[in-house]
């Protein structure tokens, strides 16, 4: 078969948090724990931290799109993570998304493993971006899957999730 070339890049393989949780350890692994240096400092006087909104709308607009694009970035390199709005993808459907995907992660791992991250790939179960044994890591599991462009799709995995999840991101696609 021949190899499939992922834009998204490759990452470390690394053991799922879950499973190490389960070995009923007695402490953190040390990569698991970041530096004092990492710690947020909330000043006092401004003590309401809002996690960054992006207005879709707004970022499609001519007339907003250029300052919505600033905020984005600035959302993406301090936060690492936004709130999106005005997508036009129905709360119902975006509900019924978010509880599949938590029926995905408390499948067994014996099920889990049939969508593990490859060396070759990031994509699949496992945790994305990890460059080096030193690394230090989040204590999560993640699934990570290119959905759009089609052509970018893994087909190992897309076809391969369990039928309600499957059926929920594709109504999400078209």
């Amino acid at each position: 078969m021949e190899e499939i070339k992922n834009p998204s890049g490759t990452s470390l393989l690394v053991p799922s948090v879950q499973e190490l949780a389960k070995e009923k350890i007695s402490t953190v692994p040390p990569r698991y724990i970041q530096s004092q240096h990492d710690e947020l400092v909330i000043n006092e006087a401004n003590s309401i931290l809002e996690i960054p909104v992006i207005d879709m709308k707004k970022l499609l607009s001519l007339e907003y799109g250029s300052l919505e694009l600033s905020k984005l970035h600035l959302a993406c390199k301090d936060w690492g993570f936004f709130q999106l709005v005005n997508h036009d993808v129905s709360s119902s459907l975006v509900e019924k998304v978010k509880l599949e995907t938590q029926d995905f992660f408390n499948l067994p791992m014996s099920e889990k493993k049939k969508f593990w991250q490859t060396p070759q790939h990031m994509e699949g179960f496992g945790q994305a971006f990890v460059v080096s044994d030193e690394q230090k890591l989040d204590w999560a599991d993640i699934f990570f899957m290119t959905t759009l462009p089609k052509h970018s799709r893994m087909p190992h995995l897309f076809p391969q999730l369990p039928l309600p999840i499957w059926f929920s991101l594709y109504l999400s696609l078209i």
